[in-house]
């Protein structure tokens, strides 16, 4: 089982992305961060495997936020 975080702002593109995830039983969306401080947070505590980050987010981007979790 792949465990996913999924980090995204907008909450209608959040929703459809962890809907399409969770139709594929080998994925299990453990978390949803909706900016990149939430998501640096949630990667510590949750141990996901994969992150789907959101380039454009509130108070910390995507880019920045993947570079702080790398």
């Amino acid at each position: 089982m792949i465990r996913v975080l999924v980090a995204e702002d907008s909450p209608a593109v959040r929703e459809l992305l962890v809907a399409i995830l969770r139709s594929d039983p080998g994925m299990d969306v453990v978390g949803e961060a909706k900016d990149g401080e939430q998501a640096i947070a949630l990667t510590k505590a949750l141990r996901p495997h994969v992150v789907t980050m959101d380039i454009a987010m509130p108070k910390l981007d995507g880019l920045e936020a993947t570079r702080r979790i790398m």
